[in-house]
């Protein structure tokens, strides 16, 4: 599956609470999320609209290695109605 390319900051946050995260707080563009499921986790997303591909990229291979899921995995649980 391919990375979407028109993902804004606020609409990769609503689809990281389908694994847990939540809004612990937001300070200017950058939005934090934290989740307790397979332990304690942190993840800083920028509000940017649209995210970048690299930085898109980057926070997802971050969250697959917290899940030990692989990226197609992730992309699945995320982005598939």
């Amino acid at each position: 599956m391919k990375l979407p390319r028109d993902l804004s900051g606020q609409d990769l946050v609503k689809n990281l609470k389908k694994l847990g995260y939540k809004v612990t707080h937001q300070t200017g563009s950058h939005i934090r999320l934290t989740t307790e499921q397979q332990g304690e986790h942190h993840i800083t997303i920028p509000a940017h609209n649209p995210l970048k591909v690299g930085t898109l990229n980057a926070i997802l291979r971050n969250i697959s290695n917290h899940f030990q899921l692989n990226r197609d995995e992730l992309l699945h649980k995320l982005f598939e109605k």
